[in-house]
């Protein structure tokens, strides 16, 4: 290489080159890495340095050449390419690599506005130099290469327009803790921050993408998921559309539930006029749900859902459909298809489903949710009834279209109303659950807005966060991280805003959380043990039965000190119901795993004390929050060692966590023969996770004679998720081959930000 090379420095002079200063950083960052080779790093990338070159493209040269050769012969260069990242990001926030200290760094930031002014209204100087002590940014070191370019992508507080950053990654983590325990009485909240911080800049605690960009800044909305009913009216309607457009913009990830729209020809007004249907008012929703762009960090989207019975079902479950023309399909929204019990009976027992228009029956929608006794007997009544507008179908037509359009677009959900109001911590004579998000794993009630500001109607708000199941050696450490997941986003209720007072109500109301987790592949992988074979069984079963178990008995100790929450009397808690009492029996047959913790103690406790949370735990896809902790998807099995994520900022490599110790021990999704040992696991976590699940389903299609997956099959598998208790179904992801390359090593994936970022994706 010319050693004469000359580079631009950022003032715009130019100087010599110093290779021995780009050695010098190269070799420290490989420090303490084992099959990592510096001078290959330097090789590479000496061959795309030119004269002239500025140094910023320099550091970003050697970062690529350092991501170029992550491999599973070689997984420690995604250590090596993170460090220099780190590097990198310092140098471009701080002009140096040393951070400042905390309380000179959060004044700059107040001043230039990229902090909310409340942190050094909140905290003294004295209190922060204190915080500025629990700070190890060493931590920084521990980031994977696809975490370091997912914190400079979504997370840290930066222009976007500019692509100036004002942060690295351990004042994101201190902040939000400082901010999040800031309500909390001086003499102990030093240390709920302190223990905060270390469980999240460990990894042990895992947070969404609105907690990780928003807390910290003036913008104050931090919930996931929002879910929003609409009612039959225009109204209704265009207040819905009013709400999306609001919470888009505040990053949510949106369901809407537009069940109760009117079929097409309905009479409207006394029969002046036909009604248009459904049709142009999804149409309408996904214009709002389209409008924003969520500040840079993804692209709005929502799932819209409606019941398998209405009369315009075949219109609508093809709407996504890639055939057809754009007046009647919509496709930049998800569908979520309602389905009960008395359905999959019409299909078992090969008979017919009769569609109706929810403005035609009276009551039938509502006992969908609320009462599926009472909803079988109004069915079959307004069956019987000449006088009603309907249409007959064979049930396995139905399902069929329905599993045929689940398995072309892979975006056709399922939600099994009756599980989701029969085994739930909301009485549904008061409290219906009528829908879910567009990750499939909240379960809250709404009530449909008439206008904006309407103080009836009630929009579900749900704040997440997951535990690191990987990151955590003993069971019994669940408690104290729970205690802290609990206490943090119970906090963040208060701290938030609330754009629409229906949000608001609801949230002070019933005081929403959804605690998952993330890393289960990596955590059977460490017991040995499959998704696929049964194996896994009981240590789920034992595993998520302490998680419910301790994150109830930390709202419970919360509703002890603050109080329950106002609504707690509409949840089945409050009469003493336990998930525990309501799953489904069927589980029995496939887990001998006995109950381990002090259930009735508990539930004499709650009874005594309320709960200050109507709900803890869902179980989310968490797909970026799960780069950053390097930790495995969610409850997913890997698609590869290495995933190659596709995303905007290029190709990112991840290794699975602990690649060299267990990589004969993880079942990568392919490896799996069915969906059974899978849908078993989902089956026992539901058992228990007192929301929903994001439990998706997988087929390859070479494994079958004719190339192609059978219907029998498809339906198979819906019906056993029904038997075993699962709430709902979200992905329908087929092999296609070219993407997973058919090897055990690399998968490409392509980042999906329909699922709100970490928003769902936690």
């Amino acid at each position: 290489m010319n050693s004469n090379m000359t580079v631009t420095k950022r003032s715009g002079a130019r100087e010599a080159i110093d290779l021995d200063k780009i050695h010098r950083v190269i070799t420290w960052a490989a420090e303490d890495l084992s099959n990592v080779s510096v001078s290959e790093v330097e090789l590479r990338s000496h061959l795309q340095f030119f004269d002239g070159i500025p140094t910023e493209a320099i550091h970003e040269t050697i970062i690529k050449a350092a991501a170029d050769l992550i491999s599973p012969e070689s997984p420690d260069y995604q250590f090596l390419a993170a460090r220099l990242a780190i590097f990198h990001l310092r140098k471009k926030a701080f002009g140096q690599f040393e951070p400042p200290k905390l309380r000179e760094h959060v004044t700059k930031l107040v001043e230039l506005g990229k902090y909310d002014k409340h942190i050094l209204e909140d905290y003294s100087a004295e209190e922060l130099d204190i915080l500025d002590s629990y700070i190890d940014h060493w931590r920084d070191m521990t980031f994977s290469y696809a975490a370091v370019k997912q914190l400079e992508g979504k997370y840290l507080v930066q222009n976007r327009v500019t692509h100036e950053v004002y942060e690295s990654a351990q004042f994101l983590y201190i902040l939000v803790a400082a901010c999040l325990f800031a309500r909390y009485p001086q003499e102990t909240r030093l240390q709920y921050i302190r223990d905060f911080y270390d469980a999240v800049s460990t990894f042990k605690i895992s947070l969404p993408t609105p907690i990780m960009a928003g807390v910290r800044t003036p913008t104050r909305q931090f919930s996931s998921c929002v879910l929003i009913e609409t009612g039959d009216s225009l109204d209704s309607i265009n207040a819905t559309s009013s709400a999306i457009v609001k919470y888009v913009s505040q990053r949510a990830g949106i369901g809407i539930n537009a069940g109760r729209i009117r079929a097409l020809g309905s009479p409207i007004r006394g029969g002046e006029a036909f009604h248009t249907g459904c049709i142009p008012f999804y149409k309408h929703f996904q214009t709002a749900v389209k409008s924003c762009s969520q500040g840079g960090v993804r692209g709005g989207a929502a799932t819209l859902f409606y019941p398998m019975w209405h009369l315009e079902v075949e219109s609508l479950l093809v709407l996504k459909n890639n055939r057809g023309v754009d007046d009647n399909r919509i496709r930049h929204l998800d569908y979520g298809v309602q389905i009960n019990k008395l359905m999959y009976q019409r299909l078992i027992k090969g008979e017919n489903i009769t569609l109706f228009s929810p403005s035609d029956v009276p009551g039938l929608y509502d006992a969908f949710f609320a009462d599926q006794a009472e909803f079988e007997r109004l069915y079959v009544q307004y069956e019987q009834d000449p006088a009603i507008r309907k249409r007959t179908l064979r049930a396995v037509e139905l399902f069929s279209l329905m599993m045929q359009e689940r398995a072309s677009t892979g975006r056709i959900y399922i939600q099994n109303v009756d599980h989701c109001n029969t085994h739930s911590p909301f009485n549904p004579q008061v409290a219906p659950v009528r829908q879910s998000n567009l990750c499939l794993e909240i379960a809250l009630p709404t009530k449909p807005l008439n206008d904006v500001n309407d103080p009836n109607g009630e929009i579900a708000l749900c704040t997440l966060s997951a535990l690191n199941l990987g990151a955590i050696s003993d069971l019994n450490e669940i408690e104290g991280l729970s205690d802290l997941a609990v206490r943090a986003l119970d906090s963040l209720l208060d701290y938030q805003d609330y754009p629409i007072p229906a949000a608001q109500t609801a949230s002070m109301n019933r005081r929403t959380l959804g605690i998952g987790v993330i890393n289960f592949a990596n955590y059977l992988a460490k017991h040995g043990v499959k998704y696929s074979d049964g194996s896994g069984n009981n240590l789920t079963h034992k595993t998520f039965e302490a998680i419910q178990y301790y994150l109830l008995k930390a709202s419970m100790k919360l509703a002890k000190e603050q109080g329950a929450c106002p609504l707690f009397n509409e949840t089945t808690y409050a009469q003493g119901i336990l998930p525990i009492d309501t799953y489904k029996r069927d589980l029995d047959k496939i887990c001998s795993e006995p109950l381990h913790m002090d259930w009735e103690q508990l539930r004499s406790d709650i009874k005594e004390y309320g709960l200050r949370n109507s709900t803890l735990s869902a179980l989310m896809p968490s797909e970026t929050s799960s780069q950053i902790s390097n930790a495995t998807n969610g409850i997913e099995p890997p698609r590869g060692l290495i995933s190659v994520k596709a995303s905007k900022d290029g190709q990112l490599k991840q290794v699975v966590p602990d690649f060299e110790q267990l990589r004969e021990n993880y079942e990568l999704l392919w490896q799996m023969p069915t969906n059974d040992g899978y849908l078993q696991l989902v089956g026992i976590m539901q058992k228990f996770i007192d929301q929903s699940i994001s439990a998706n389903t997988n087929y390859d299609p070479s494994k079958h004679e004719s190339g192609k997956v059978p219907m029998q099959l498809l339906l198979k598998d819906l019906l056993t998720a029904y038997k075993l208790g699962v709430k709902t179904l979200y992905y329908h992801n087929t092999r296609d081959g070219a993407s997973d390359k058919h090897d055990d090593f690399a998968a490409v994936e392509k980042e999906d930000d329909g699922c709100a970022g970490g928003a769902c994706k936690i």
